[in-house]
């Protein structure tokens, strides 16, 4: 599904990403960890065509697809989703009318037709049941007024909406509460399928408890440097990341 090879990005001329190499599998779940400052929001940033973002070197082949050569609409219209770290607020725009258009773009994109009022109310109504999303909050604003909690299910929200290819969750467990981490783990494991992937980029194991990886990375320094199973995860969370710069001759 994802292919990346060798990538290199920088911003302001400071190079972050330093030579990635990973590959995604359909039906997979992959779990990214680092420690602070070790490229893992560039990554996910870089992938969905970010701007701000250089790439200097390497290649992302994307359902087999030249994806560094695609407008972010295209990516995203593609099958690609990202939940951001700070989700943003987007006054006087409805959350209704910000999906509907989002759902009936990607349709037209694929050569469907556009989902009718009714339609999408009842697609709307279905999806917003997995991450129990309070009907007054879709009525408003995109985000605006919401609590860190419910920006974070607006994002599994969104993403259930859309029925992305490959989903990435860029630290969507920062700031939430215990029932807001189970709500949204939950409604992201409903919506596994074999043939949907998933990249879940985070700091602790609580997220990866209901969102259970297949393979975990260490990012660190701009490269991944260790790939394992699930047990990775207990590793990292009893040792900290000082044991992974042991090996790598850095303490």
């Amino acid at each position: 599904m994802l292919e990346i090879k060798d990538l290199h990005a920088s911003i302001n001329g400071k190079e972050i990403l330093k030579g990635i190499n990973l590959t995604i599998n359909k039906g997979e779940v992959h779990a990214i960890m680092g420690p602070n400052g070790s490229g893992k929001s560039t990554l996910a940033s870089v992938l969905v065509g970010n701007p701000a973002y250089e790439v200097t070197k390497g290649s992302v082949t994307f359902l087999g697809q030249d994806l560094l050569s695609l407008k972010p609409e295209d990516r995203s219209h593609l099958g690609l989703f990202l939940s951001f770290q700070y989700p943003v607020e987007i006054p006087g725009v409805s959350m209704v009318n910000f999906m509907r258009t989002a759902v009936n773009e990607k349709l037209k994109y694929e050569g469907k037709e556009p989902l009718s009022a009714s339609a999408f109310l009842r697609m709307m109504r279905e999806k917003k049941e997995l991450v129990q999303l309070d009907n007054k909050l879709a009525n408003r604003a995109v985000n605006e007024g919401f609590s860190g909690g419910e920006k974070k299910r607006n994002e599994i929200f969104q993403m259930a909406m859309l029925d992305p290819k490959l989903s990435i969750l860029d630290e969507t467990d920062s700031g939430l509460d215990i029932d807001a981490l189970r709500i949204v783990g939950e409604g992201v494991t409903k919506l596994r399928t074999p043939e949907t992937s998933c990249v879940v980029i985070t700091h602790y194991q609580r997220l990866l408890d209901y969102i259970k990886p297949d393979i975990v990375h260490v990012l660190y320094n701009g490269r991944i440097v260790k790939t394992a199973g699930p047990k990775l995860v207990l590793d990292l969370e009893k040792r900290g990341y000082d044991w992974i710069k042991e090996e790598l001759g850095e303490l």
